[in-house]
């Protein structure tokens, strides 16, 4: 199964932040596996970058940079994505452009914490928690 995992996943990973870390952990884990795989929106690499080394040490930043590099595809948008985002009825362009990401990556979701931002996105949306109590590859 193919997920685009949300920015909001990934610094709750790196930085730790309770109470959501367990789980979004969790997806990580799975997709550094191999048992599920996670794409992740080139756009949210920078911010991921910043934030990391605003809170943490540069290694740190750089360490979850070759991290998310290793295990995920990056998946960017040309021109027609960019304007399928913009014709996304959310009010969030960001969001928009993390929903155009996972419909052309065919994703069977979003995962992040923000599941209300894409209540108008095509491709369905779901917590980590969510998304490991109902669809998570069994061992």
């Amino acid at each position: 199964m193919t997920v685009t995992v949300d920015i909001n996943v990934l610094l709750d990973v790196f930085q730790q932040r309770e109470p959501h870390y367990p789980a979004s952990a969790q997806v990580m884990s799975l997709v550094a596996e191999g048992k599920l795989t996670g794409v992740c929106p080139a756009h949210g690499l920078t911010t991921l970058y910043y934030l990391v080394r605003k809170h943490a040490a540069k290694a740190d930043a750089e360490a979850a940079m070759d991290r998310v590099l290793r295990h995920f595809q990056i998946a960017n948008l040309d021109a027609a994505g960019w304007r399928r985002a913009r014709q996304l009825p959310m009010d969030d362009f960001e969001d928009a452009a993390v929903a155009a990401i996972a419909e052309t990556s065919d994703s069977a979701f979003v995962v992040t914490r923000n599941v209300g931002d894409f209540t108008q996105s095509p491709v369905a949306a779901i917590t980590p928690a969510d998304f490991l109590s109902r669809h998570a590859p069994t061992p």
